[in-house]
């Protein structure tokens, strides 16, 4: 099948909180935690990782909850050591962490409010921006991918139902060369364009970076099933019987019933009484 290089299916970032944005970055820009996204009234937006969007703001004691964790974990995976038993409940040493990382990132106030930082699974890759400077900063923003390239296959939902996370694959580059992989993910892309409506996408990461371009085709050879040691005929010396069943026509006219098996590449798989190694048979030209 025909797929194409990139870095694998888009997520789009909304902003949230109210400014204006001054400063976006450049598509093709990579992301991680602490560093900086965009800029809203000229003050920094860093990333930090996790689940749960920031919904209120964390800057007074005794607040419990999965966002107190979250902003805990990311400050101490930045360096900034929080001292607590309780990694889910705002304390003195989280506020005192939140301020020492405010101070070196000239954020005037205090706490951390919603807007003030952008939540995401993971690392990423700018893949678009669809904001301009002078937007609002509550909407659409830009859109982030993976890091790491990977080649997108749009498939019909019952190939894809034969692949499995890990299904070994083989993916021919555009100069030629074939590089191991495997499926790494499977996603619905019906809002895709019109002619690739009702695919799904299969996304295949492979065990050294491929080369080419991003936008470039790839062939990626998938193996969904294998049979060793079997005899077999070209599609066109099946006979279709009234009563149902295939048949294979011998040189003298007479019919030999056949049970089917695999199909690949012209070919089927074929057994029965009478059917043997080198067996002449009647096939369409």
């Amino acid at each position: 099948m025909t797929g194409t290089l990139g870095f694998g299916p888009a997520r789009p970032v909304k902003g949230t909180g109210a400014g204006i944005l001054t400063r976006l970055p450049a598509v093709g820009a990579k992301v991680a935690r602490g560093t900086v996204l965009y800029r809203v009234n000229d003050q920094p937006v860093p990333v930090f990782y996790g689940a749960t969007p920031l919904f209120r703001t964390i800057g007074t004691a005794g607040l419990e909850g999965r966002d107190v964790a979250q902003v805990r974990r990311n400050l101490t995976a930045l360096g900034y050591r929080t001292r607590s038993s309780r990694p889910d409940v705002s304390d003195s040493g989280l506020l005192d962490a939140l301020a020492r990382w405010r101070k070196d990132h000239k954020l005037p106030g205090t706490g951390l409010a919603p807007g003030q930082v952008v939540i995401l699974s993971g690392p990423g890759r700018v893949s678009a921006v669809t904001a301009a400077p002078g937007d609002p900063v509550d909407g659409p923003i830009l859109s982030i991918t993976g890091t790491d390239p990977v080649v997108s296959v749009p498939m019909s939902p019952a190939d894809a139902a034969g692949l499995s996370i890990g299904t070994e694959v083989t993916v021919t580059s555009p100069d030629g060369a074939e590089v191991p992989g495997e499926v790494s993910a499977s996603s619905d892309s019906s809002d895709a364009a019109s002619d690739e409506a009702g695919k799904v996408t299969v996304v295949v990461r492979t065990e050294k970076p491929i080369a080419g371009y991003a936008g470039s085709a790839a062939q990626v050879h998938i193996t969904t099933i294998a049979r060793e040691g079997v005899l077999a005929v070209p599609v066109g010396a099946l006979v279709a019987l009234a009563e149902g069943g295939y048949a294979l026509q011998l040189a003298d006219g007479s019919l030999v019933a056949a049970q089917t098996g695999a199909f690949a590449g012209g070919m089927v798989q074929v057994s029965g009484d009478g059917i043997t190694e080198g067996l002449s048979v009647v096939t369409t030209s």
